[in-house]
């Protein structure tokens, strides 16, 4: 068995700087898990079923166009989940079709929140802390071009390290 993720990686250099920003708040966890929007959260597999879980990526990419995501300000998952984040203000209906076509197959799978596109900046931490990343990362902004999206492995020693690169592949519509 392995646990895998899927994820949009955050270009740099913002993915540096949030996840510095997420250690320099005392979370442990920052720097075994690049920065991203989650497509399909941690599920376990079979070590068999890797190459379908591959080629199903890989068809999936094939389906979605790129498209622009643009993250702005902040918001919260309190009181049912001690997480802050940047929001996703552009690009939400491009991370929900992206997110649907990969949780199909052998991705399927029942979520147990509703789908909400965002980058966590803090999670699990005092509520001092959630206050204040809520407060300063309230003015952060970053606009760029969505063009792949990653395959991750967990590893106990070194955390969530992609392991493969999916372009998104469909033509644009106009």
């Amino acid at each position: 068995m392995r646990t895998i993720g899927v994820a949009i990686a955050i270009p740099e250099p913002w993915a540096s700087q949030l996840q510095d920003y997420r250690s320099s708040l005392g979370d442990a966890t920052a720097t075994m898990i690049p920065t991203h929007i989650t497509l399909v959260p941690p599920t376990e597999i079979h070590d068999d079923m890797l190459p379908d879980v591959e080629d199903h990526l890989a068809a999936a990419a094939a389906r979605v166009a790129p498209f622009n995501v643009h993250l702005r300000g902040t918001g919260t998952f309190r009181p049912v989940s001690p997480v802050v984040f940047v929001t996703v203000v552009a690009g939400i209906s491009g991370c929900e079709q992206l997110a649907n076509t990969v949780r199909q197959g052998p991705l399927d799978q029942k979520l147990t929140f509703p789908y909400h596109p965002h980058v966590t900046i803090a999670h699990d931490l005092p509520d001092a802390s959630l206050d204040k990343a809520f407060g300063e990362l309230a003015d952060f902004e970053c606009e760029w071009l969505v063009e792949e999206f990653h395959l991750y492995v967990h590893d106990d020693t070194d955390g969530w390290r992609p392991t493969r690169e999916f372009a998104l592949t469909a033509a644009l519509t106009s």
